[in-house]
């Protein structure tokens, strides 16, 4: 007998519809609920790590994942300035496994369909243009709240539901994201030939520039710069700002400032950084993915740090007879400190950067990363 019949999720992002495909197809009645009208068409790209793809492989995804993806060996370092010359062509470890690739670059419109499809043919219920207001509790249930309305009593809430949860705030704990000094824009373009795995260029006036195939004519281009507020900037302003800021930078660049210049879109973001010290949960509330913890991309390993949760605390909601205590601890036990681990090396990468470190060992802390997440979670 499962510890669960019963479980609200909120939000529709990658961990929440991971959690919503893992409980549902073990026989558990899921209700998701999403504040978006619909599942969101825009994004631009995601790269996602070999422990990302393994837990694909879990959920019944990956054949679909690895169609509509792009699968890729390996990183280039280019350098700035003419020619874009290629100085560095590093390997990958295969997080996860030998039986996937090390890396995958998609869209994330396709993930995030790919995700929902599975999640409803497993049988859960998906609510867009709903979302919970109201949470209590007793030692046995909680009650859910939809739109200031009852939905139900569950036997458990997880709270998946982003960066600026309102379920992490209603159950009481107090944590926001915090800025780390960066600001990144990003494009999804079309793919010049001669790209076949993500580059990343350093050097010249922005900290990072770089970009990932995501299908066979498809990918996404980044800039990484000081933070900015670049709110007020329209369509057209955020495409000439993206543009400009290319043009120290040669090779694929070049392809990727005509498609801009011809209509791509731009979109800005912060980089921020939070950690839920443990528990996560307030009795049998729990959040998870970047509900309770987010990091800049430098690793490019916050959705397989989604999944991860995902995976493991449906492993111990279906495997166990109780959600007790017990369940709790290990749960945190095995997701807690590896998470921060990755939050606090992917702010350090940024930090080295914004500090002018010259000498920082980049590649010893991302191969230690790869390392730690090639181990199962």
């Amino acid at each position: 007998m499962t510890a669960v019949q019963k479980v609200a999720i909120a939000g529709a992002g990658v961990a929440g519809l991971a959690t919503a495909i893992f409980l549902a197809k073990a026989g558990v009645e899921v209700d998701l609920y999403d504040a978006q009208p619909a599942l969101s068409t825009h994004g631009s790209g995601i790269t996602l790590q070999g422990n990302a793809l393994r837990v694909f492989d879990e959920l019944g995804v990956w054949d679909e994942i690895a169609a509509a993806g792009r699968a890729f060996e390996g990183l280039n370092l280019r350098a700035p300035g003419p020619g874009a010359p290629v100085v560095a062509a590093l390997p990958d470890l295969k997080t996860g496994g030998p039986d996937y690739p090390s890396t995958m670059g998609m869209s994330r419109p396709d993930l995030a369909r790919i995700l929902l499809a599975e999640a409803e043919r497993s049988g859960a219920r998906v609510h867009f243009g709903t979302r919970v207001t109201g949470v209590s509790q007793t030692d046995d249930a909680v009650a859910v709240e939809v739109d200031g309305r009852p939905a139900g009593t569950f036997d458990v809430l997880v709270g998946a539901d982003g960066l600026h949860s309102a379920v992490r705030e209603m159950i009481g704990i107090h944590v926001s994201p915090e800025q780390t000094g960066m600001g990144i824009w990003r494009t999804f373009v079309s793919l010049p030939p001669e790209v076949d795995r993500s580059e990343l260029y350093y050097g010249g006036p922005m900290y990072i520039a770089g970009y990932t195939p995501t299908g066979d004519d498809t990918m996404y281009a980044f800039l990484v710069e000081a933070a900015q507020d670049r709110s007020s900037a329209s369509p057209e302003e955020a495409r000439r700002i993206m543009v400009e800021q290319s043009r120290a930078y040669d090779g694929p660049w070049n392809h990727i400032r005509a498609d801009i210049e011809a209509g791509a879109d731009a979109n800005y973001t912060w980089f921020t950084r939070h950690l839920v010290d443990a528990p996560w949960n307030r009795s049998r509330a729990v959040v998870i993915g970047d509900a309770a913890h987010s990091c800049p991309p430098t690793i490019a390993q916050g959705a397989a740090q989604g999944l991860e949760d995902a995976a493991v605390l449906s492993e111990l909601l279906v495997n166990r007879d109780a959600v007790d205590q017990t369940l709790w601890d290990e749960f945190h036990e095995r997701r807690v400190a590896r998470a921060k681990a990755i939050v606090d090396a992917s702010v350090q990468l940024g930090q080295w950067q914004l500090d002018g470190v010259r000498d920082a060992d980049m590649g010893g802390l991302m191969f230690g990363v790869a390392q730690l997440t090639a181990a199962r979670a």
